[in-house]
């Protein structure tokens, strides 16, 4: 327990990691060595079922999970595979990432990408702190089909700040629970230096902004360049012009040269 504390503290240290209590940093090493690090805040959006005033009627509620910091990490890293699981409250809640490396062809030739292939959140609507009174209360799964999220190229980590949602279906009664993530940093192969992400690779929507916000300084920078030549232009046609005038016109008046 000392040893993982330890290592936690020295994860701490080296990510830069944000004192928000709803940002935390996972880390899975095998060898004594990083094989997979994970930065981000998260919460769940789960619907459940209460009785309505009446107790007739069933009414559909909604309880925020937010995952915590300190929560328990497990996960194991393969050459093309890796996995992460993070638990709390007594394993009341448990979160699993299934991370995938995937070679493919492409116009530059054969290329490797990793991405985040199945997202699974395990919960029971019989713990109260976040279920009140819930009809029939039980442990549940809800588990995303299909995924393919975190697209990035192999060797390097990605990163979003912006929030992102994953929808992941329910087995009560196929209820959809909406996995927000923000401020996201996750690595699960290939990490080159203990404790240190990769190279990031930027995820679409930051991108976006980051264009959204340099646009403006490069029009501003490219209307100054086109006054600056306009008047540059200008100056020189008003130059020619005011020499050619000083020209006489009128041939007699060239009698008096040579």
């Amino acid at each position: 327990a000392a040893a993982r504390l330890a290592a936690e503290q020295e994860v701490e240290n080296l990510s830069g990691l944000s004192p928000s209590p709803e940002k935390d940093i996972f880390v899975v090493r095998e060898n004594r060595t990083t094989c997979l690090m994970a930065e981000f805040a998260a919460k769940f959006i789960v619907p459940y079922d209460v009785w309505a005033s009446n107790y007739v009627d069933l009414v559909t509620e909604q309880a925020e999970v937010p995952l915590p910091r300190g929560a328990e990490v497990r996960g194991k890293c393969g050459a093309n595979e890796s996995e992460l699981e993070v638990s709390w409250l007594g394993r009341a809640y448990a979160l699993r990432l299934l991370f995938l490396k995937e070679g493919h062809n492409t116009s530059r030739g054969p290329e490797a990408a990793w991405r985040l292939a199945r997202s699974q959140f395990a919960y029971d609507t019989g713990e109260r702190t976040y279920f009140k009174d819930a009809v029939s209360p039980g442990k549940h799964t809800a588990s995303s089909h299909r995924l393919s999220a975190f697209v990035t190229p192999a060797g390097k980590s990605y990163e979003c700040q912006a929030q992102q949602s994953i929808t992941l279906l329910s087995s009560d009664h196929q209820k959809s629970v909406e996995f927000l993530l923000s401020e996201v940093r996750v690595q699960p192969f290939d990490i080159g230096a203990d404790f240190v992400f990769s190279e990031e690779h930027k995820c679409p929507v930051d991108q976006r902004e980051q264009l959204e916000e340099t646009l403006p300084l490069i029009l501003g920078l490219i209307l100054g360049l086109v006054i600056v030549i306009t008047l540059c232009v200008y100056h020189l046609h008003h130059k020619l012009t005011a020499s050619q005038a000083q020209l006489p016109r009128d041939r007699s008046q060239y009698k008096h040269m040579g």
